[in-house]
C-alpha cells in the first residue's frame, strides 16, 4: 500500500502544478497589452511622384480623380529603370487594398506580377468608355485595361470587383 500513497501525491502535485501554470497564464494575459484592431495606415501625398512619372513615362500615367476622402493613398512609386513601372496603392473605405499598376513590361509577365498569379476570365466590364478584363485566382483580383499599346494598366487588390471598378472609373489619363 505504500506505492499507492506515492502515486496520489504525484497526481495531486501534477494537478497543483497545472493550476499554478493556468493562473500564471491568466495573469500574463491580463497584464500584457493586446490590440485587436488593425493599425492606422498613414496617408501619403502622391502629387509630386505623379508629376514626375507623367514627365518620365513613355505612356499616359493614370491616377484617380474625384475619389472620396475615405479612400486613403498609402503607397506610391515610379521606377523608370524597371520597365517604367508606376504604382499607386490605396486603402478603400472598407479597409481593403486597391492598387493601380502600369508598366511597359511584357503584358503577361506584368499582369502576373500585379495580380500575384491571377488568370484571365472570360468576363469583361465596360467602365466609362474603356473595356476591362477580369483576372482572378491570384492573391489579388484584378481588372486589366484592354487595348493599351505600349503599356499595361492593372487595377488589383483585395477589394471586391465593385471596389476595383470604382477605382478604374476614377482613373484619369492625361
Amino acid at each position: 500500500m505504500a506505492g499507492s500513497n506515492g502515486k496520489q501525491k504525484t497526481v495531486r502535485d501534477m494537478i497543483f502544478s497545472l493550476g499554478l501554470i493556468g493562473i500564471a497564464a491568466g495573469v500574463i494575459y491580463v497584464f500584457v497589452p493586446h490590440d485587436d484592431h488593425a493599425p492606422d495606415i498613414k496617408r501619403v501625398d502622391y502629387r509630386v511622384e505623379l508629376l514626375t512619372a507623367r514627365r518620365a513615362a513613355p505612356y499616359p500615367v493614370a491616377a484617380p480623380e474625384g475619389l472620396p476622402s475615405t479612400w486613403k493613398a498609402t503607397s506610391v512609386r515610379y521606377q523608370g529603370a524597371s520597365f517604367d513601372r508606376w504604382h499607386l496603392g490605396f486603402q478603400d473605405p472598407g479597409g481593403q487594398y486597391v492598387q493601380v499598376e502600369q508598366s511597359t513590361q511584357k503584358r503577361a509577365d506584368f499582369i502576373d506580377q500585379a495580380s500575384q498569379g491571377g488568370k484571365a476570365t472570360k468576363s469583361t466590364e465596360k467602365i466609362g468608355d474603356r473595356t476591362w478584363t477580369r483576372y482572378t485566382g491570384g492573391r489579388y483580383d484584378a481588372l486589366v485595361l484592354d487595348d493599351t499599346p505600349g503599356s499595361t494598366t492593372v487595377v488589383a487588390g483585395t477589394a471586391s470587383f465593385e471596389g476595383l471598378a470604382k477605382m478604374a472609373q476614377a482613373l484619369k489619363l492625361p
